[in-house]
């Protein structure tokens, strides 16, 4: 029975692990109504019958937030710098949201003025007109280094101006989340200040610049590294590169695109060790326009890229994103890299929720309103099977 003031409990789940976002709950009831957590609580019902809510055995199944992907370059067919409009941001949404992403940051990646312009209004209308899934903006580029650029395009790479600045801290202002990937390279620690003051998450990547210079940056106002270990200056003896700054570094929260191609499960392992004290790894896809569809590739800027063996790739071998969805990176962490299950569902829930500043989604808790999954474990890790709007 619901208590005073509270609404009624509409449905119940039980019977299986509910993780919260930080910690997995056995034994447990997790009640909804009104669209929205009521409460998560010990399993002490006699389940149902005469006044009992409609109640669903999970039968072993976990219960956990929505994913949250803080990198999402396109899905559904389309990437974000070919959208013309809502159906096409509504599209990448719906493609994630059935790969368990029901939050995502469409990801602009390097781009003329006018066209980051464009992508900044298309995501300001998409979120004012409640468009589901879309928890605001990541701009990586195109203020990046040349000699880490992957497969940005090289021509638009181009240092930050006062213009591109101010168009910067505009977006942060009028945005729920605004995270920005910029290299040492091609912007300056005043810049990363005003950034970090107007909102945005500054994130270091695509850059060669040395440890040092990291940690200067991150003491402007720096918070994030963008796929670590990708497109940026290594770990060596002598010289700790932004890799050695971001393991090192409690200040520096790592995005992590954990598919086993980009990074080896090997090196996922010490890294996490690392990082096990202050600052954290966050997952993310990095995904593509395929992302959600049978599609063998698709044009970026001209290139053609290719789909195959779990890879992206353009003409010449390099990888061009990734082609992965957050239940096979969870699925990676406590296969491949030995992490318990509820450190792994964390790392796509409630750390990128807290990274971007997004209250409502990454976490159930009484009040919450954010879609929630039911994933089943199996011989070859989790499956997703169903998508619960509360």
């Amino acid at each position: 029975m619901a208590e005073p003031g509270e609404p009624p409990v509409e449905r119940r789940y039980r019977g299986g692990p509910i993780f919260d976002g930080t910690r997995l709950h056995r034994d447990a009831v997790l009640d909804l109504g009104s669209g929205k957590v009521i409460a998560l609580r010990p399993d002490t019902t006699d389940g149902a019958g005469p006044g009992q809510p409609v109640t669903e055995d999970l039968a072993g199944d976990i219960l956990c937030p929505g994913y949250v992907d803080l990198q999402v370059n396109g899905g559904g067919g389309v990437m974000l710098g070919d959208v013309t409009g809502p159906d096409d941001l509504r599209r990448m949404a719906r493609a994630h949201r059935g790969l368990g992403a029901t939050t995502i940051l469409p990801t602009l990646i390097t781009d003329s003025p006018d066209r980051t312009a464009a992508a900044i209004a298309h995501v300001c209308a998409a979120i004012a007109s409640g468009l589901p899934g879309i928890g605001g903006l990541h701009l990586e580029g195109p203020h990046l280094s040349l000699a880490r650029k992957g497969a940005h395009e090289a021509a638009l790479i181009r240092p930050m101006q006062a213009d591109d600045l101010a168009m910067l801290c505009a977006a942060a202002r009028d945005l729920p989340a605004l995270v920005v990937t910029l290299a040492p390279e091609s912007t300056t620690p005043d810049q990363v200040a005003a950034l970090a003051r107007a909102g945005a998450r500054v994130c270091l990547g695509h850059t060669d610049a040395d440890y040092d210079t990291c940690l200067a940056f991150a003491r402007a106002g720096a918070v994030g590294v963008t796929h670590l270990f990708n497109a940026m200056s290594q770990l060596g003896s002598r010289a700790p590169g932004l890799v050695g700054a971001a393991l090192d570094c409690g200040g520096l929260t790592a995005g992590l695109i954990a598919d086993g191609v980009h990074v080896h499960p090997a090196t996922i392992r010490r890294a996490l060790a690392a990082k096990a004290g202050p600052g954290a790894v966050f997952l993310v896809s990095d995904a593509m326009a395929v992302a959600g569809t049978d599609l063998d590739g698709f044009s970026l800027g001209g290139r053609r890229i290719d789909r195959g063996d779990g890879r992206l790739v353009l003409q010449d071998g390099t990888l061009a994103g990734a082609d992965l969805d957050l239940t096979t990176a969870v699925n990676l962490l406590t296969g491949s890299c030995g992490v318990e299950m509820a450190t792994a569902l964390e790392m796509a829930t409630r750390i990128p929720a807290d990274f971007a500043g997004l209250a409502d989604v990454g976490r159930i808790a009484p009040g919450t309103t954010g879609p929630l999954l039911r994933l089943r474990p199996g011989a070859r890790g989790l499956a997703l099977v169903d998508i619960i709007d509360p």
